[in-house]
């Protein structure tokens, strides 16, 4: 995944290239750009106060193609949220699964996980955020992602504490902790900010290790 920043302002509000590719899977061409423009619209208007004229005006197209590719406005939340949830589930199974200690892998799961968050934040804000608005099927679909990305967190710190490397007496929270930590960085990241992805994934990396006790 991208690490450099977001450059938003793009004509129309919509999110800048940095956000655009973070559908490249998604085809053909005008229903990635409808996708596009819908995270620029969630994020910004909120998901029930954004139209389908909203979505199709900013994607530069007429209502009616929208519809030719998602039959409604939740659906096209769901691909969003969808797609998103399945990359998260992806950083973090990754550095679950890989070699090295446990606060090796904590730290590779906090770092990546933050520098998408940051990267990506106006798409991470509609992906995290927006999951209410789903419908009951659809959302049951998420929690289930949300529920194995949770997981992934957790079999780290409790290896970590198998290990003695770490010391958490209520390994659920601190799960619950960690990932509230991370995902939050969406909410405030500033491309004008002073610091980088790269620099706020390894301040959070370094904060989390602190957390879990992690010995030096």
């Amino acid at each position: 995944m991208s690490t450099a920043q977001d450059t938003e302002g793009a004509p129309g509000g919509e999110p800048g290239s940095n956000e655009a590719s973070a559908w490249g899977e998604v085809a053909p061409e005008a229903a990635r750009r409808l996708l596009v423009a819908a995270v620029g619209a969630f994020a910004e208007r909120g998901y029930h106060a954004t139209t389908t004229r909203d979505i199709a005006g900013r994607a530069g197209m007429s209502p009616a193609a929208l519809y030719i590719h998602y039959k409604t406005k939740e659906e096209l939340l769901h691909r969003i949220s969808r797609i998103g949830h399945d990359k998260a589930l992806r950083i973090l199974e990754s550095a679950a699964d890989g070699d090295g200690s446990a606060a090796e892998r904590l730290t590779d799961a906090v770092v990546t996980f933050v520098r998408w968050h940051a990267a990506h934040h106006t798409t991470a804000r509609v992906v995290q955020y927006e999951l209410d608005a789903l419908g009951d099927e659809h959302r049951a679909e998420i929690v289930e992602l949300r529920r194995r990305s949770d997981a992934a967190v957790r079999r780290i710190i409790n290896d970590g504490v198998e290990a003695g490397e770490f010391d958490v007496p209520d390994i659920p929270g601190t799960t619950l902790a960690v990932l509230s930590l991370c995902i939050d960085v969406a909410r405030w990241f500033n491309v004008e900010g002073r610091r980088t992805p790269d620099e706020v994934g390894a301040l959070y990396a370094d904060l989390v290790l602190r957390m879990v006790a992690a010995d030096s």
